[in-house]
């Protein structure tokens, strides 16, 4: 004897977010801003031993950005490059934003050599 179809007594998730559900940025988006903060870790590691320390970074991240610049291994300089992406991730906001306008105050003034 069939049974009868049992009826879930859980609401179905709304897709509309209520006022009670705090906002939050959509996986895709934490993945663009993890490799923004990627990137501006690249720009880091270009820079020069006397332009990391006027920027005053964190001892973590200045020692990692230090320590990647040693390293010629590519798997080594990966695994390296997505630390400095995390610690840049756990930064203050003032202090991101304060890397970010060293990095853009010192490419517009004369061109570095590439080495």
């Amino acid at each position: 004897m069939p049974r009868p179809p049992t009826q879930e007594t859980h609401p179905p998730p709304s897709a509309i977010p209520t006022a009670d559900v705090p906002l939050t940025p959509s996986k895709s988006q934490r993945k663009r801003d993890a490799h923004a903060l990627q990137a501006l870790g690249v720009q880091l590691v270009a820079l020069s031993a006397a332009q990391l320390v006027r920027l005053a970074l964190q001892e973590t991240l200045h020692e990692a950005v230090v320590a990647v610049q040693r390293m010629h291994a590519h798997g080594a300089r990966t695994r390296q490059m997505q630390y400095i992406g995390k610690l840049m991730r756990q930064l203050e906001p003032t202090a991101l934003s304060r890397v970010r306008a060293a990095l853009v105050h010192g490419r517009s003034g004369t061109p570095r050599p590439q080495p």
